[in-house]
């Protein structure tokens, strides 16, 4: 007997419209025969007939995908589901931007259909493993899909770093901090800090400096074997915060060190669109592009 087809669904039950867009999926979903699994911290508003709580301990286990309703952070939220295991994830846009969806809410339906008929491809996506280090001594780790940000802890003071790349320094900055990126993340915070738009297929780090009084604060695209690193100069009161993808957070005092290198395990991203990446530039930050009289690349 063929074991019946499971998919997780997350949404942020603080918000009406996504409880009601919730809701709506999952009813599609069951209508066509699929088990819908919630976490428990959402159970109260989702649960119904037919549908399951997922386990605390490894609710995507059994999953063959995960559809995530909300904005960036919500989806973000997906992806501490799913890092290092087979499953997807895919997001339905309720936010704003939601460089990180897949569809938006005027697309329910056909993208229940979608899922139905499991018409989507996947991707994997570069994360990035974070160390951080006092006295040579590993205090904290983390990882990140988008960036892990190093901030300023008060607005008073500029925050004095000095950046490495490689094991070599590079430069000292007086800043109101440091983004350490992936190409996913180069569309997030690195984006809105003046770093630049990298493709998703390419690999690299990037590193951009947040409004830095120095000579030399360009945005830095290194490869994918490359270590970042950022210290947190020791004198002074010279405190910093760094958050991974603005959901885990590290207090960073003076002669705190935070090491970046490409995360081992990887995010699957289930793709609906098979359209190139530069129109979903042009889409999510609707870029004026009329007087274009190009035909596409040569050959197509």
């Amino acid at each position: 007997m063929t074991a019946q087809r499971r998919v997780l669904l997350c949404t942020h039950t603080g918000r009406p419209e996504a409880v009601a867009t919730a809701r709506e999926m999952l009813s599609r979903l069951m209508d066509a025969g699929m088990r819908v699994s919630v976490l428990a911290d959402e159970a109260a508003e989702l649960t119904s007939d037919g549908v399951d709580v997922a386990d605390v301990a490894d609710p995507v286990d059994g999953c063959e995908l995960v559809v995530v309703l909300g904005g960036d952070g919500t989806i973000l939220r997906g992806a501490e589901l799913v890092r290092g295991t087979q499953v997807p994830l895919l997001g339905v846009n309720l936010g704003h931007v939601g460089f990180l969806a897949e569809s938006e809410r005027d697309d329910l339906a056909a993208t229940s259909q979608r899922v139905v008929d499991r018409d989507y491809e996947v991707e994997e996506r570069m994360t990035l493993d974070v160390t951080v280090l006092v006295d040579g001594e590993v205090v904290a780790r983390s990882w990140a899909l988008n960036e892990a940000s190093v901030e300023k802890a008060t607005s008073e003071r500029m925050l004095q770093l000095v950046i490495e790349v490689d094991g070599r320094p590079l430069s000292h900055l007086g800043c109101d901090g440091v983004v350490l990126a992936t190409p996913t993340g180069s569309t997030a915070y690195a984006f809105s800090a003046g770093g630049p738009v990298v493709w998703p297929q390419v690999e690299a780090l990037l590193l951009v400096p947040n409004a830095a009084h120095a000579l030399f604060a360009r945005p830095l695209v290194v490869a994918p074997t490359s270590t970042l690193a950022v210290e947190v100069l020791a004198h002074g009161p010279n405190s910093a915060v760094m958050w991974c993808d603005g959901r885990r957070k590290f207090e960073l005092g003076p002669g705190s060190r935070v090491e970046v290198t490409r995360g081992v395990l990887p995010v699957r991203l289930a793709r609906l669109a098979r359209g190139p990446f530069t129109d979903r530039l042009v889409a999510k930050f609707r870029l004026p592009v009329h007087g274009w009289r190009g035909h596409g690349p040569t050959g197509s």
